[in-house]
C-alpha cells in the first residue's frame, strides 16, 4: 500500500480504522491525521484496541515507523492471529507518509535519549557478575558481588572507570546439596583457582570507551578496554558493552566476555598445563556476564 492509495482509503466514505502501532510519546509527537494508538511492544496491545473498537470484523489499517521496521507487520500478524478479520499494514509508515509530503499531525518532538554525564556511584545492591564455569562433563554457575565503584561520563563519552569486586561473595547457584555447594566454593576461594585469603578483591579500571558505530538499539554500543587485576596479576582486557539510561540519574551497563583464568594463575585442571587429567580437566575460560547498576551523585 502506497501512501497516496492509504490517503484514499482514509478520505472515502467507509474509511478504516487507522492504528498507529508505535509507543505512546511517538504517537503524541507523530501520526496520521486521523489515528488512533495500541502500542505493539506492550502486552496490553489487545486490550488497548479492544478498548477503540470490540468489532473483529472492523476494518483495521496499522502502521508504524516505515523505513524496514516491523513493528506494522507484527501487529497485523498478532491482530489477525486474534481473529480480526479484516486487517491489512502500511508498512511504509510514517517515514514513507513524510516522504510524499502529506501532513502530519503532533507536536513533533520525539524525546531524545537523555545525555549521561557526571560520576555515577555503583549501586552494590543491584550489581552483580553472573558466572559459569566448565569442566569436562558439567558446568555451573552463580554470581558475585560489587565492593564499589565510580564511573565517570561527559556528553555519554568515558572519563573514568573503576570497579572493585568481591572475591569472597562467590555464589554457586546450581548446586542444591549444601555440603557439595560449600566445598565448591571452598574450591574456588582456594589458591586453586582465585585464593581469596591473599587476594579479597579484584579491581577493573577502565582505559577507553570505544563507540560501535554500527550498533542497533539493544545491541553493545562501546568496547571497553581496561586494566584487570586478579589474584595480583593485571592483564589488559577489552570487551563489548551496552550502556543505556531511562532519566541520565541510572546508569545501566551490560557485557559479556570470556575470561582466560591461567592468564591469572589460575591453572587448576587446565588441559593445556597438566596432561592426564582425566575427569578434573577444567576449562581454561569462564563466562562473565556483567550488570551494573550506578547512580548519579549529587
Amino acid at each position: 500500500m502506497s501512501p497516496q492509495e492509504l490517503q484514499t482509503l482514509l478520505s472515502g466514505t467507509q474509511a478504516p480504522l487507522l492504528v498507529q502501532v508505535l509507543p505512546e510519546e511517538v504517537f503524541t509527537a507523530r501520526r496520521i491525521p486521523g489515528s488512533v494508538n495500541a502500542c505493539v511492544y506492550e502486552v496490553a496491545f489487545f486490550d488497548q484496541l479492544a478498548a477503540i473498537t470490540s468489532d473483529k470484523q472492523t476494518e483495521i489499517v496499522v502502521y508504524g515507523a516505515g523505513g524496514g521496521s516491523l513493528d506494522a507487520l507484527v501487529a497485523a500478524e498478532k491482530l489477525k492471529a486474534a481473529g480480526y478479520g479484516k486487517v491489512r499494514a502500511f508498512e511504509g509508515g510514517l517515514e514513507a507518509w513524510s516522504a510524499a509530503g502529506l501532513a502530519l499531525e503532533g507536536n513533533g518532538s520525539i524525546p531524545e535519549a537523555p545525555k549521561l554525564k557526571g560520576k555515577f556511584s555503583v549501586d552494590t545492591e543491584q550489581s552483580l557478575i553472573r558466572w559459569t564455569g566448565r569442566n569436562l562433563f558439567n558446568h555451573h554457575h552463580g554470581f558475585i558481588r560489587l565492593t564499589g565503584g565510580e564511573i565517570e561520563l561527559r556528553d555519554s563519552q568515558l572519563v573514568a572507570a573503576k570497579l572493585t569486586i568481591n572475591m569472597s561473595s562467590i555464589v554457586c547457584e546450581d548446586i542444591p546439596d549444601s555440603a557439595i555447594n560449600e566445598m565448591l566454593i571452598k574450591h574456588l576461594e582456594s589458591d586453586d583457582f582465585f585464593d581469596v585469603s591473599r587476594f579479597p578483591t579484584a579491581e577493573f579500571e577502565a582505559e577507553s570507551a570505544a563507540p560501535i558505530e554500527s550498533c542497533n538499539d539493544g545491541s553493545p554500543n562501546f568496547v571497553l578496554r581496561g586494566r584487570f587485576t586478579l589474584r595480583g596479576v593485571t592483564k589488559v582486557i577489552e570487551f563489548p558493552i551496552q550502556v543505556a539510561t531511562a532519566d541520565g540519574k541510572r546508569l545501566t551497563a551490560q557485557g559479556v566476555l570470556d575470561l582466560d583464568r591461567t592468564e591469572f594463575g589460575s591453572v587448576y585442571g587446565s588441559g593445556r598445563l597438566f596432561r592426564f587429567l582425566g575427569k578434573h580437566i577444567v576449562n581454561d575460560h569462564i563466562h562473565l556476564h556483567l550488570k551494573i547498576h550506578a547512580n548519579l551523585e549529587s
